[in-house]
C-alpha cells in the first residue's frame, strides 16, 4: 500500500473534505505571499490596499514622500536594508556608503540611492534618548534618501566620516565616557584611525579635555559641522554612536578599551601591585575627596586607619586635567570614593587594582552597581562596596529618624529625579565608622595578594 493511501485512509470523508478545503485556502496564502516578496518583479500588485499608522517614536514612521505627488505610504520591500537602526532603546544609528553628501548649517545628509527615492529619516547622534531639555538641544538631522536633487560638493573626503554630539548630558563626567567615548570607541576602532569625525554641538572644553582620546582614535582635525557652511563628501558615514542596552560605562571589550585608555595618555602601569611578590613595597590607596556634597568629613580618621594598616595614602579631588588625574589613578593600586562621576576615574586604574564604592543611603544600590559595580569588573578590577548606615550619613541630622527619607527611600525616588538628587545626592555627607574601614580596607589588602 502507497504512503499517500495511508495517509489518506487516516481521516474520515468529512475529515478529508476540511483536509481539502484547508489545501486550497494554504495554496492561495503562499501564492499571495509570494508575490508580495517579489512584488519588484511582478509588478504593482493592488489586491491589497495597505495603510500604516506611522508611530513618531518609532522613526521608521521618519519615512515621507519629499515629492508633491499625493502622500502614499512608503514600505521597503525586503531587498533594501533600511540604512537607519532607530529600534534600539539607548541609541539611534545609521549607516550609508556610496556617495553620502552632508551640508552642515542646514543638518541634511543626502544618500545617493538607485532604488529607493524621496526617504526621509530624522536622527539625534547621540548615544541616550529623553524628551528633557538636555536633550532637546542636541542638534537634529535630517537624512534624505535621494536618487537626483544632491547638492554639490564643495569638500570632498576619500575617509569615512562619524556624525556625533557632545550635547545632552556630556558635560557630566559619567556620561561623557558612557555616552559618548566609549561608544565613539567602539564605533570607529575597526577604522585605525582613518575617519573624519564630525561633532556637532561642539564645546572647546569638552573638545580639550579629551583631546588624547580623540587624537587616538582619529588623525585628522575635528569638524566643527554645525557651522559649516560648505557641503561635504565622503564614500561612507556613520551617524549616531551605538550603545549597549544593558550596560553603562562597560562593553564586552571593556579590558581592551582600559588598555586602549592606557596608551592614549602613556600610563606606565597595566597591573596592580601584587603583595605576595613585592614584600617590601606598600599599597597605594586613592581617597577620593569632595567638597560640596558626598564628602568624608572624617578624612583625617581615614587617612590614619589607611596608614597603620600599610597603605601609602594620597587624598584628591577628580578634577578636568584627565592628564593629571590618569596618571594619578593609574599610580594607585587601590581607590575609594563615595558614588559620584568622579568614580569614573576608575577606568585609569591599572589592571587588578581594587576599587572601593561608598554608598550613601537612598537605596542607590542599583545605580552604585551598575554604573560602577559591574562595570570595575569588566575592567579587571576587584571591587568592594561599603554600604553606609543611617548613623554615618549627615541626613542623620538633619530628619527625625522616622522620616520617610530614612524609612521609604523610594517614596522619594517616586517624585522624581530632581527630588531624589536633592536629599541624597546635594545634602547628604558621609562619616565612615573606623572599625568597619579597617574591615574593608583590610580586605582590599588581601584582594592584592
Amino acid at each position: 500500500m502507497k504512503q499517500s493511501d495511508i495517509f489518506a485512509r487516516s481521516f474520515n470523508q468529512h475529515d478529508q473534505k476540511r483536509f481539502g478545503y484547508g489545501a486550497l485556502l494554504a495554496c492561495f496564502v503562499v501564492t499571495w505571499h509570494l508575490c508580495t516578496v517579489f512584488k519588484p518583479y511582478f509588478g504593482p500588485l493592488y489586491v491589497l490596499n495597505l495603510r500604516l499608522m506611522m508611530v513618531d517614536e518609532l522613526k521608521l514612521a521618519m519615512i515621507t514622500d519629499m515629492t508633491n505627488e499625493p502622500k502614499r505610504p512608503y514600505v521597503q520591500t525586503m531587498e533594501t536594508k533600511p540604512i537607519c537602526n532607530t529600534f534600539r532603546k539607548r541609541s539611534d544609528t545609521c549607516e550609508m556608503s556610496g556617495d553620502v553628501r552632508i551640508q552642515g548649517n542646514s543638518s541634511t545628509i543626502f544618500v545617493s540611492t538607485s532604488n529607493v527615492t524621496n526617504v526621509l529619516w530624522t536622527i539625534k547622534p547621540y548615544a541616550r534618548k529623553g524628551d528633557n531639555a538636555a536633550m532637546a538641544n542636541i542638534t537634529t538631522f535630517k537624512i534624505i534618501q535621494e536618487a537626483a536633487k544632491m547638492p554639490e560638493c564643495n569638500r570632498t573626503h576619500n575617509v569615512p566620516a562619524i556624525v556625533f554630539s557632545v550635547g545632552g548630558y556630556s558635560g557630566n563626567h559619567f556620561h561623557a565616557f558612557s555616552d559618548t567615548i566609549i561608544p565613539l570607541y567602539e564605533t570607529s576602532r575597526k577604522f585605525n584611525r582613518e575617519v573624519r569625525f564630525l561633532m556637532a554641538n561642539k564645546n572647546s572644553f569638552w573638545t580639550n579635555k579629551f583631546q588624547e582620546v580623540l587624537n587616538k582614535l582619529s588623525r585628522y582635525e575635528i569638524i566643527d559641522i554645525d557651522n559649516e557652511n560648505e557641503v561635504h563628501c565622503f564614500p561612507s558615514m556613520i551617524v549616531g554612536l551605538k550603545k549597549d542596552d544593558r550596560k553603562e560605562l562597560n562593553i564586552d571589550s571593556m579590558k581592551d578599551f582600559s588598555k586602549f585608555l592606557r596608551s592614549s595618555y602613556s600610563l606606565e602601569r597595566s597591573t596592580a601591585i601584587n603583595m605576595t611578590k613585592s614584600i617590601n613595597k606598600r599599597p597605594r590607596i586613592l581617597i577620593v575627596s569632595r567638597k560640596k556634597t558626598r564628602a568624608f568629613t572624617n578624612i583625617k580618621y581615614l587617612v590614619r586607619v589607611a596608614r597603620d594598616l600599610g597603605f601609602e595614602v594620597i587624598v584628591s579631588e577628580m578634577n578636568a586635567n584627565l592628564t593629571r588625574i590618569s596618571r594619578l589613578v593609574n599610580s594607585c593600586d587601590v581607590m575609594m570614593g563615595v558614588h559620584g562621576a568622579g568614580l569614573t576615574n576608575i577606568v585609569f586604574l591599572p589592571e587588578n587594582g581594587v576599587f572601593i564604592q561608598v554608598v550613601p543611603l537612598g537605596k542607590m544600590d542599583w545605580m552604585a552597581n551598575t554604573f560602577y559595580g559591574e562595570p570595575s569588573k569588566g575592567m579587571g578590577l576587584k571591587y568592594l562596596e561599603y554600604e553606609i548606615s543611617e548613623k554615618e550619613s549627615s541626613l542623620i541630622d538633619q530628619y527625625p529618624r522616622n522620616h520617610q527619607v530614612f524609612m521609604d527611600p523610594y517614596s522619594i525616588q517616586n517624585k522624581g529625579w530632581e527630588a531624589y538628587r536633592s536629599v541624597y545626592m546635594d545634602r547628604q555627607n558621609v562619616k565612615l565608622d573606623v572599625v568597619r574601614l579597617k574591615e574593608t580596607l583590610s580586605k582590599a589588602i588581601e584582594l592584592l595578594c
